[in-house]
C-alpha cells in the first residue's frame, strides 16, 4: 500500500498556501546559506587571520552539520518536523545576528567565530532532516513540488554569493551577516504560519532516543533499492562529486582566471535550472533508473576538465553536468518522499544526508594530496570511468533499475 494517500495533481493545486510559505522559508534560507562562505572569507581576511582560519570556520560549520544530523532525524520524529525547523531557524538566527554583531564592532576572536558557525551547523542539522517529510505534506505533486524547489536552490546558490560580495563591497562582512540573520527569520516566520494536519508519525508511540535511532536503521536496511542507492552514493561521493569541486577550481583558476572559475559556476546553476525545469516536465515511470542514466552527463564534465579542453567546452561540460545532477536529486528526493512511510522519512533522510555530507567532506580533503600525487587530470579522468561504473551498477541492480514511481 502507498505510503502516502492518492492527491490531486496539477499546476493550479501546486501552489497552495502551505506550499507557497515552504517555498518562500526554503528559499530564504538558501539565499542565506550561500552568503556564508563569502561572509566568513571576508571578514576572517579582512581582519588579518590567515587562510587557514576560513577553512576551520566552514569546517566548524560542516562537522556539526554531519554529526548531529542522524539525531535531527529521531528528533523530527519525536516533536515534528515544522517544530524542529523552527528551532533551527532560531538558533541560526542566533548565531548569524551574533557574528554580525562580532564583525560590526571590531576583529572577533578565532574561538568566538568557530564556536557560532557551529551553532549554525547545529541549526542546519536539526534543520536538514524535516525537509523531506515536509515536501509531501505541502505539496499536492512531490515531483513537481521537488522539482520547483531545486529550481529555486540552484537560483540561490548563484544569488546568494554574489549579493553577499555586492554587500561587502558596499558595507562589510557583519552587514553579510545581518542580511543572513534576516533569512532565518524570514524562514522561520513561514514555518510558524504552516498550517499542516497531524501525520502518523506526530501521533506514533515513542521508545527511547537510542531506541529510535536503531529503528530508523532497521528500516533502512529493509529497503534494498534505498541503501543500494546510498551504498552507492558513498563511494561516487567520495570519488567523483567530493574531488570534482575543488579540482575544477584549482584546474580553471589556474589556466583561465577566476572570473572563468566565477563563470563556470554561475553556468553550472543554470544548468541546475534546466535540469529542474526538465524534473516539472518530465514523469519517468521507473524514476531511479531515469535519474541514473542522467548521471552520465556528470562524466561529460569530468572528460571535459581532465583533458584540459577549450573554456567554451567547459562551459558546456558544467551546464551538462548541473542538469544531469539536478535532475538525478529530484528524482531521488521523489521517489524516497513517496515509498518510505511517512513515520520512517525522518530518521532516513538523516542518515542519507550524514553519509553523504561525510563521504563529500573526505572526498575534497583527499582530492588535493591525491592530485599532487598522481595529477589532478588523472583524478579527474579516474572519476569520469567511476562515474560511469556507478551508472552501471545502478541500473544492473534490480531494485533501484525497476522501483516504479507512486503517484
Amino acid at each position: 500500500m502507498s505510503p502516502l494517500p492518492s492527491l490531486p495533481l496539477g499546476p493550479d493545486r501546486l501552489w497552495t498556501r502551505n506550499f507557497r510559505l515552504f517555498f518562500v522559508a526554503r528559499t530564504a534560507a538558501l539565499f542565506g546559506d550561500g552568503m556564508i562562505p563569502v561572509a566568513l572569507t571576508a571578514g576572517l581576511l579582512g581582519a588579518g587571520r590567515p587562510h587557514s582560519s576560513v577553512g576551520y570556520a566552514l569546517a566548524a560549520w560542516m562537522g556539526p552539520l554531519a554529526l548531529f544530523v542522524l539525531f535531527g532525524g529521531v528528533l523530527a520524529d519525536r516533536f515534528t518536523p515544522r517544530r524542529m525547523m523552527i528551532i533551527a531557524d532560531a538558533l541560526r538566527l542566533i548565531g548569524a545576528s551574533a557574528l554580525a554583531v562580532s564583525f560590526a564592532v571590531g576583529n572577533p576572536p578565532l574561538w568566538a567565530v568557530y564556536s557560532l558557525s557551529a551553532v549554525a551547523g547545529v541549526g542546519a542539522a536539526l534543520f536538514q532532516p524535516g525537509v523531506a517529510s515536509t515536501v509531501p505534506r505541502v505539496a499536492s505533486d512531490v515531483q513537481r513540488g521537488n522539482a520547483v524547489l531545486r529550481v529555486s536552490e540552484a537560483l540561490m546558490t548563484m544569488a546568494g554569493p554574489a549579493f553577499a560580495g555586492v554587500l561587502v563591497g558596499l558595507a562589510s562582512a557583519g552587514a553579510v551577516y545581518a542580511a543572513n540573520a534576516s533569512t532565518f527569520l524570514v524562514s522561520g516566520i513561514c514555518l510558524f504560519l504552516l498550517r499542516l494536519a497531524p501525520a502518523p508519525s506526530d501521533e506514533a508511540v515513542r521508545g527511547t532516543f537510542v531506541a529510535e535511532l536503531v529503528d530508523g536503521w532497521h528500516e533502512f536496511r529493509a529497503r534494498s533499492w534505498l541503501w543500494g542507492v546510498i551504498a552507492i552514493w558513498t563511494v561516487y561521493g567520495f570519488s567523483v562529486l567530493g574531488p570534482m569541486l575543488p579540482l575544477t577550481a584549482v584546474e580553471v583558476t589556474e589556466a583561465h582566471g577566476s572570473g572563468t572559475y566565477g563563470a563556470m559556476m554561475a553556468v553550472n546553476g543554470a544548468g541546475s535550472v534546466v535540469g529542474g525545469l526538465l524534473a516539472l516536465r518530465l514523469r519517468p515511470r521507473r524514476p531511479l533508473a531515469a535519474g541514473a542514466a542522467a548521471l552520465t552527463g556528470v562524466c561529460v564534465n569530468l572528460l571535459v576538465l581532465g583533458l584540459g579542453l577549450p573554456v567554451f567546452a567547459l562551459g558546456a561540460g558544467q551546464f551538462i553536468a548541473g542538469s544531469a545532477f539536478a535532475f538525478w536529486l529530484v528524482m531521488w528526493s521523489t521517489t524516497v518522499q513517496t515509498h518510505v512511510p511517512p513515520e520512517a522519512l525522518n530518521r532516513l533522510h538523516a542518515y542519507d544526508v550524514a553519509g553523504s555530507l561525510l563521504m563529500l567532506a573526505a572526498g575534497r580533503a583527499l582530492a588535493g594530496p591525491v592530485a599532487d600525487r598522481v595529477g589532478a587530470p588523472e583524478v579527474l579522468l579516474a572519476g569520469a570511468v567511476i562515474n560511469m561504473l556507478a551508472v552501471g551498477v545502478l541500473l544492473a541492480a534490480r531494485p533501484i533499475r525497476r522501483l516504479e514511481r507512486i503517484g
